[in-house]
């Protein structure tokens, strides 16, 4: 499948002891250091235009530095990152690099708080300025906050109309500083706060000072900063103060994973990146749920606290299938189910003909899914003789049991993915020349115009790759058939909660039913739908429906699927084409507590996901239809 870009990947760690307890236990006082290194390059599938990484050190004295931040654009920028940090100590002997003490007095990044984050733009905007953590400078440390997450809000122009209101004036237009500039608006406020409450009891200078920073309630300021947001997101932060929190959304589409001992207390994307980093078992990481904030305090002492109510369970399903690291022992098996579960709309292809059909798969991502499909198709491999057996009415031979026993599932690994297209060539026709050769075939894996050719994927979005790429190359092997299938159900609605797919016209099951209404004249229900999205973006936000699903309801999935095949045969192909998509049902029944399935019934779980997609489909149809005959 085509690449989808995803925002992002966040990763955490608090040391519980002073650095000198890790320098005696694990030989070295960057421990934290090394840890958050293991976990952004084991969630570098997460984010490869940028990364960025922060540290607190909680004992640093007035007059030296406290915070720091390193961010470096492009895939290598971790690599970049923490050889920056390293070099940091160069001209140091190695007694001192290995002394924490003297580390905490004049190292830079010889701290307790440390916060990684890999961005993958979903807006357009790049440059070092988008890479997170963002952070916001003052005096006081307490009012110092660093920020990053994986979000992606569905409402910043109306949080922007809000603080611009209360006489804010924000530099950039944009969810993560917006975010910031709220966040710390109401981070200043809960200092005051504290400051006031310190002068009451009599307090003065630097006591003051001691109480702020002891006294601090994070989750004040995130009961009073998120209440307005509307999109997916798991946002991370840490004070200079040394206050430290992740944040869910209510809805519980973004993940977060979390774990804490006497030691650490660690937050990542992805459950396997705490498993692998830290050694632990399955049920050691904990999930962090919806609309609860882990909070680790600046004296070490931790709690999981409820900052907004629980909304919904719109996890999301696209993470199962496609984002998160299959080594994760619940994907895993996901993936797999999803897979096995198609075995009857595959035979159905291929009518029943297993003994000329290899079995194979689009290389990575869908090669859990394939291992899937194989399991299906080796039970129903099994049942099959074991039917044939039974029917038998003697005694059967050695022969007559080889030949039954013999009959057994293909599979071969029949695509590799070959190279990455480089960006400096930008020429059109050599682009996409070049595109067409990013996947190779193993020649002669199949029995020419004999085999069968059933081909999993986990997804197919844009089909972009399909028709320039891989139906071209797969030809070339010369099948009887082409099964193409998705582990996923039909992709036909855009994402705002932080996945590069925002328009409509982007997806080939879009376009396929366009193209079907087009054809059996159906331009009035084109317009009753415009004018509906129209009417719809007049009334108050929560009261909004999603009129775009009512495109789709003239035509069976397999009328869209068999339209989809007419666009991306590439000219000239002969072989047949066939598509098997995993149902809706299918995907949940794979999945069942993953219930975000957004993307395939247009079912947004928030108010502003219905919004954008009636206004996507305006967009739509005013861009279109401007240069054809109006309907």
């Amino acid at each position: 499948m085509e690449q989808l870009k995803h925002e992002c990947g966040v990763a955490m760690i608090r040391l519980l002891k002073p650095l000198e307890f890790y320098q005696q236990k694990y030989g070295t006082w960057m421990y934290g250091l090394n840890k958050l290194y293991l976990m952004m390059e084991k969630e570098h599938n997460r984010g490869q235009e940028g990364a960025g990484v922060a540290c607190v050190n909680l004992n640093a004295k007035p007059g030296s530095e406290y915070m720091f931040r390193e961010r470096a654009e492009g895939s290598g920028a971790i690599t970049e990152i923490f050889s920056k940090i390293h070099g940091l100590h160069a001209n140091c002997s190695e007694q001192q690099v290995h002394n924490a003490t003297y580390a905490k007095q004049n190292i830079p990044f010889a701290g307790e708080l440390y916060m990684g984050h890999l961005r993958y733009s979903t807006t357009g905007k790049s440059g070092l300025s988008y890479v997170h953590p963002f952070l916001r400078r003052n005096n006081w440390r307490a009012k110092n906050l660093c920020l990053c997450g994986n979000f992606n809000m569905t409402n910043i122009d109306e949080i922007f109309e809000k603080i611009t209101s209360q006489g804010q004036c924000p530099r950039i237009y944009g969810d993560a500083y917006i975010t910031l500039e709220l966040m710390g608006h109401r981070l200043d406020r809960e200092v005051e706060r504290n400051y006031r409450e310190a002068c009451s009891q009599g307090m003065q200078g630097t006591a003051i000072t001691h109480y702020i920073d002891d006294h601090v309630k994070i989750s004040n300021v995130l009961k009073t900063t998120m209440t307005d947001f509307d999109g997916g997101y798991v946002m991370c932060g840490i004070t200079g103060s040394g206050e430290m929190f992740s944040l869910r959304d209510p809805w519980g589409i973004r993940p977060a994973f979390y774990y804490c001992n006497d030691e650490i207390a660690v937050v990542a994307s992805e459950r396997p990146v705490l498993q692998t980093t830290f050694n632990l078992e399955c049920n050691e990481v904990k999930e962090l749920q919806p609309g609860s904030a882990l909070i680790v305090r600046r004296n070490g002492s931790w709690s999981i606290e409820q900052v907004s109510e629980q909304r919904g369970n719109s996890k999301c399903s696209f993470e199962r299938i496609y984002f998160s690291r299959g080594s994760d022992r619940d994907i895993y098996l996901e993936r797999k189910k999803l897979g096995e579960q198609l075995t009857a709309p595959i035979l159905e292809a291929i009518d029943g003909d297993t003994e000329n059909t290899v079995f194979s798969f689009i290389p990575n991502t869908a090669e859990v899914a394939f291992y899937g499909m194989l399991d299906g198709f080796n039970r129903y491999e099994i049942e099959q003789k074991i039917e044939q057996i039974a029917k038998m009415d003697h005694m059967p031979t050695r022969e007559e049991l080889r030949e039954i026993l013999h009959q057994y599932v293909r599979s071969e690994k029949v695509a590799w993915k070959d190279i990455k297209l480089r960006t400096f060539i930008t020429e059109g026709n050599s682009r996409k020349d070049l595109a067409s050769h990013v996947y190779d075939i193993t020649y002669e894996s199949l029995r020419a115009g004999k085999d069968n050719l059933v081909i999993i994927d986990d997804s197919i979005v844009r089909g972009t790759t399909l028709r320039e790429s891989i139906f071209k190359i797969l030809d070339r092997l010369h099948p009887k058939r082409i099964v193409m299938v998705s582990s996923s159900p039909q992709v036909r609605y855009p994402d705002y909660y932080g996945i590069d797919m925002p328009r409509l016209e982007e997806f080939c099951a879009f376009q396929a039913t366009m193209s079907l209404l087009k054809e059996r004249c159906m331009y009035q229900l084109i317009d009753r739908v415009y004018m509906a999205c129209k009417e719809e973006l007049k009334k108050p936000k929560d009261q909004m429906r999603n009129c775009v699903q009512d495109i789709y309801k003239p035509f069976t999935d397999q009328e869209i699927s068999n339209r989809i095949v007419e666009m991306l045969q590439p000219e000239g192909m002969t072989t047949e084409i066939k598509l098997v998509y995993q149902s809706v049902e299918g995907l949940h029944n794979a999945c069942p507590d993953f219930k975000g399935d957004w993307y395939f019934t247009g079912n947004y779980p928030t108010p502003g996901g219905n919004k954008l997609v009636n206004q996507a489909f305006i967009n739509y149809v005013e861009n279109v239809y401007q240069y054809e005959t109006k309907f």
